[in-house]
């Protein structure tokens, strides 16, 4: 994922003037923000294994199990749409599957030390919700 926004950055296409990119990038900040602040100190966590503290199902992540990377996502795609181009897209497609690919590892972990994860990722989606 970080290869993707740094590619898209490089590029010039992580940045937009258009009133609808920023007001998209706008909400994926905020929901990074919300999903922060829900999860606390813990969200500064680098590895993929899950912390101590309980399963959070509070805030965003009521909605969807992934707020963290669906704004990453949300944020990048924003800029992708706007400057539409081979390269942007092949960068965009990176940036979703790093993603997915991390989020399926700490759904691996997550899994094994909260069985009640289980229910949770039954009920929530992993990024929009009531979609996917």
């Amino acid at each position: 994922m970080v290869v993707a926004i740094v590619g898209l950055y490089e590029v010039g296409v992580l940045f937009s003037a258009n009133p609808i990119a920023i007001a998209l990038q706008v909400s994926a900040v905020a929901l990074l923000i919300w999903a922060r602040i829900t999860f606390g100190l813990r969200s500064f966590h680098p590895a993929a294994n899950p912390t101590a503290g309980g399963l959070v199902t509070t805030g965003p992540y009521r909605y969807i199990r992934h707020p963290i990377y669906t704004a990453a996502c949300l944020f990048g795609w924003a800029g992708i749409v706007v400057h539409w181009s081979l390269t942007s897209v092949a960068l965009g497609v990176l940036l979703f599957l790093g993603g997915l690919i991390r989020m399926l590892a700490e759904e691996h972990l997550v899994k094994q030390r909260y069985p009640e994860y289980g229910e949770y990722s039954r009920v929530t989606k992993r990024m929009l919700p009531y979609v996917f």
